[in-house]
């Protein structure tokens, strides 16, 4: 960093042209407000010159042009405005036409005032030319354009009513039918529920197949499933009439609808012993209701159609008369601007002498512009300005070294001198910030220095925790191999002692007549005591060999890669565990969904271990289902859960990937951590063991892969497991 640059000094050239400092202000002769306002006065000179014969030039035009609009302008006026009303008054009929209800009454207005203020127009035409053979055509054609816009006007209420009855029609058509359906529908559900099971409802007994099988009981459910189809096809009957495009094609409608509804007739007679026939009669009553009087949807229809028809035949006579009506208007228009071009020939040579004038001064003024621009705006300002605004952007780079020089004594020398001040402060304020950018720059490399620290602390605390659960495998082989043979005398010990209270019951059937009754009683009490004590023995030792065989898993693989069909093994091992789960308990309910990957195909794995892995998630997820629906029942708010389990399977490019998910109650944040520790579990003490999803987790390490929870507290949780195609 250089130190700053010395003061700038005077130019050379001339005493008169150095920098101004910035104490000193500019001579008066020599400021460029001066100089700017000499020029503008000058521009304002000659404007009031180029005014002053511009103004002796227009006066000549308007004395011409004034014979134009007193003479020719209010004849081609005239023609031109009858021109916009005849337009406005041929687009009259189908604005009324195409109005809707809620517009009908104003556009009406609007169309009764369109036919006033033309015949206002007209009527002056046919006072002065009524001899005119264009003017009589334009009456001709009014009179008949009135007469069809006033039949028009007069059908249009009736088209509105006609449209709200079609309207209502198609609101009411719906309802009534599904009204309708609402009763047989169930109705039909119920009959062919009672033909295949045999069952009227929850409450009555099981009727016998011959019963529910008769001619009587299948005549009536084809009854009614003839009734559901009529309804339906008079609904659609009544529903094509209403949107019918000729009068026409009503008439087939009505008679099948007339057709179906002796087919309706005939079904509700023969249903009529049913509970529901009295229900029914009247919602189909009600639909077939629609079709009687004046407001039948086979009636409403056509009045509209002959409406519509009339319209379009007084619409396509009115496109003639108005193309008479346009003829004859265009007509004097042609003559109106004949006179009008006559007039105006007349003041256009008034109007090329005043341009020639103006375009005189026009150049006088251009070239005076001109030089002003070039000898002052650009030699003395905007390239000095240029020259300033260069030096200012270089300052705002950072480049500080160069010193500021702009020789003059005006306003942009003074801007001059004080930017050079600028500079020099600059270069002080320089100095200040890269000490400071230094110091940020060691404070990020010591934050930086920190996160590493805190890094290598945390491999450190991961390598300590993998090696203690390989020390806890090792020791966990070990203490379940020496707990296996006491286990296997306590099994084997109570299953011989029950047998021996068999045999000592035998003999005590034997001696019972030289027993009192109550030393019968209480050996009896003894006997039962012993058979409950030994059933808890071998429970509790059987559920500690299970213990024993998990924690012996741990330690070892269960067989042999091979390639196997994992949409297969996921299958099989889950239905595995339900059935496992219903022999536990007889009351268990779960559904299991698969939504496998049909290109899925063979992978090497070894089955036994994974389906080992899938056979645990399955049982926690029906596990967790199933407490979930008994604690909504016991609550009393098991509304339409249904326990389900989804199996999922996908392939990728490199890997599979394969999930359980259950919509149970979820598992809360502080336990997630957790689940995968050994002897961890939520269950009760007599229904885990701690030891599944410990031995999952080292199995799909063993084959490279991964195990992902995904889980809402409340509503699911989802096991995600990851799987390399090529395991190294």
């Amino acid at each position: 960093m250089t130190d700053p640059a010395p003061e700038p000094t005077a130019s050379t050239e001339s005493p008169s042209e150095g920098p101004v400092t910035g104490g000193q202000r500019p001579a008066i002769h020599r400021r460029i407000s001066t100089q700017l306002y000499a020029s503008i006065v000058a521009a304002v000179a000659l404007t009031i010159v180029a005014s002053i014969v511009s103004w002796i030039s227009f006066n000549n035009v308007d004395s011409s042009q004034r014979r134009v609009s007193e003479e020719s302008v209010p004849e081609l006026a005239g023609a031109f405005s009858l021109a916009e009303f005849s337009s406005a008054l041929v687009a009259a009929a189908p604005r009324l036409t195409t109005a809707p209800p809620n517009q009908f009454s104003a556009i009406s207005d609007e169309v009764g005032a369109v036919q006033e203020a033309f015949n206002e127009q007209f009527e002056p035409l046919t006072v002065e030319n009524p001899d005119n053979p264009h003017v009589q055509g334009i009456a001709r054609a009014v009179d008949s354009l009135d007469a069809n816009i006033d039949t028009i006007t007069a059908d249009m209420p009736q088209y509105f009513i006609l449209t709200r009855k079609i309207e209502s029609l198609q609101a009411n058509i719906p309802n009534l039918q599904g009204e309708a359906n609402s009763i047989l529908l169930p109705a039909i559900d119920d009959q062919l529920f009672f033909q295949a099971t045999g069952y009227r409802d929850q409450e009555s007994a099981r009727t016998n197949v011959i019963t529910r099988t008769s001619a009587e009981e299948l005549l009536l459910y084809r009854h009614l499933n003839a009734l559901q189809a009529d309804v339906a096809q008079v609904s659609e009957l009544m529903g094509s009439a209403l949107i019918a495009s000729t009068a026409e094609f009503v008439e087939p409608l009505q008679e099948r609808f007339e057709s179906a509804t002796d087919r309706i007739q005939i079904s509700l007679a023969a249903i009529s012993d049913m509970d529901i026939a009295p229900e029914l009669q009247t919602a189909v009553g009600g639909l077939l209701g629609l079709a009687d009087g004046t407001d039948s949807p086979f009636v409403v229809p056509i009045d509209r159609l002959r409406i519509i028809e009339r319209q379009g035949s007084l619409l396509a006579q009115n496109q003639v008369l108005a193309e008479e009506l346009l003829d004859e208007v265009n007509a004097l228009v042609e003559e109106a601007q004949a006179g009008a071009d006559q007039a105006t020939e007349n003041s256009a040579q008034t109007i090329s002498t005043a341009r020639i004038l103006l375009i005189i001064i026009s150049a006088v003024g251009v070239t005076g512009a001109a030089l002003i621009s070039w000898l002052f705006v650009g030699r003395l300002l905007l390239r000095r300005i240029g020259r300033l605004s260069g030096r200012m952007r270089t300052l705002a780079k950072g480049e500080l070294e160069e010193e500021v020089e702009i020789r003059g004594q005006d306003e942009i020398a003074e801007m001059a001198s004080a930017l050079e001040v600028f500079r020099r402060h600059a270069l002080e304020i320089q100095r200040l910030n890269l000490v400071e950018e230094l110091a940020r720059e060691l404070g990020e490399r010591n934050d930086e220095l920190q996160t590493v620290l805190e890094e290598l602390g945390q491999a450190q605390d991961q390598i300590v925790a993998r090696e203690k659960l390989a020390a806890l495998g090792e020791v966990t082989a070990g203490v379940a191999h020496e707990i296996r043979n006491p286990l296997n005398f306590i099994n084997n010990f109570s299953a011989a002692s029950d047998e021996l209270l068999e045999e000592m019951a035998e003999i005590m059937e034997e001696l019972a007549e030289h027993l009192s009754e109550e030393q019968k009683t209480l050996l009896e009490e003894i006997t039962q005591d012993l058979h409950d004590n030994l059933g808890r023995i071998q429970s509790h030792g059987k559920r500690a060999n299970r213990i024993v065989q998990d924690m012996l898993l741990m330690g070892r693989g269960g067989g042999e890669a091979q390639m196997t069909n994992i949409n297969d093994l996921i299958h099989e091992h889950s239905l595995l565990a339900y059935h496992s789960a219903r022999a536990q308990d007889p009351e268990f309910q779960v559904t299991l969904e698969e939504e496998f990957d049909p290109d899925m195909g063979e992978v090497e794995v070894v089955p036994q271990d994974l389906g080992r892995v899938f056979l645990n998630f399955v049982a926690n997820a029906g596990y967790a289902t199933n407490k979930k629906q008994k604690e909504l029942m016991e609550a009393g708010t098991v509304g339409d859960y249904a326990p389900t389990v989804v199996l999922t399977s996908r392939r990728t490019d490199d890997k599979v990937i394969l999930g359980v998910r259950d919509n149970g109650n979820g598992i809360p944040a502080d336990v997630v951590e957790k689940i995968f520790d050994p002897f961890f579990t939520t269950k009760p003490t007599n229904e885990g063991t701690g030891l599944g999803l410990a031995l999952s987790n080292d199995i799909i390490r063993e084959h490279g892969g991964t195990i992902t929870v995904n889980t809402q507290p409340g509503e699911f949780t989802e096991m995600v497991v990851e799987i390399p195609l090529t395991q190294s």
